[in-house]
């Protein structure tokens, strides 16, 4: 996939609004593979529903949201796991993961799914977020700031054009999160990938190409 292009998307929640300061809400945009985006967004307008769009997880909107000439909103369910597994990751502002399974399993089960990423690979990206020593602790009894850095791992082990992480490092200090940064970064570059980030403030201090406004 080299292209997302929003059409005219307005969510069914904003419809009867005629207030909205948007770049991307009823307007056209376009993002494209191998570019580094920031989406800033005030709390309440849109950010995760943003991402829900572009994963296929809601299609409650108007207008028209294309992959390359595709229009989303004629995928079937299969045409979308497919997509899933092989062109877009998202990371979750709620993480979503198994709080029962350890932090290695929780990364390791989509893994095995894959057979993306080698566990060398995986264990040094435990070590360089500073959670080596938490790999065998269930995801539960970690932090939020430690549940993060493992749904980041999570995410990356899988191919895809796409990578939107939405508020990735709401509850990481200055250092996690550039090293959270160098990290997706890297794994997008070997993919040719591009790195959509969304924050309503704090945000990883990275060389985006283009800053949009929700």
């Amino acid at each position: 996939m080299e292209r997302i292009i929003f059409r005219n998307v307005i969510p069914a929640v904003f419809a009867n609004r005629r207030d909205i300061d948007s770049e991307i809400w009823g307007k056209e945009m376009e993002l494209r593979r191998g570019s580094l985006y920031l989406i800033e967004a005030a709390s309440g307008q849109g950010k995760s529903t943003f991402c829900s769009y572009i994963a296929g997880y809601r299609n409650d909107f108007a207008g028209s949201l294309l992959f390359d000439d595709n229009d989303t909103k004629n995928l079937k369910i299969a045409d979308w796991v497919s997509i899933r597994r092989k062109s877009i990751s998202l990371l979750f502002q709620e993480l979503r993961l198994f709080s029962e399974l350890s932090a290695w399993e929780n990364v390791e089960i989509k893994n095995k799914l894959t057979g993306f990423k080698q566990q060398k690979t995986i264990r040094e990206w435990f070590e360089r977020l500073g959670i080596a020593d938490k790999m065998d602790t269930k995801v539960g009894k970690m932090s939020f700031g430690q549940q993060q850095r493992v749904a980041l791992m999570r995410a990356l082990v899988q191919p895809f054009d796409f990578l939107l992480a939405d508020e990735p490092i709401s509850h990481l200090d200055d250092d996690n999160s550039a090293i959270m940064g160098e990290i997706m970064i890297e794994e997008a570059k070997s993919q040719g990938a591009a790195v959509i980030v969304t924050s309503i403030g704090k945000h990883i201090e990275l060389n985006y190409e283009r800053r949009i406004k929700l």
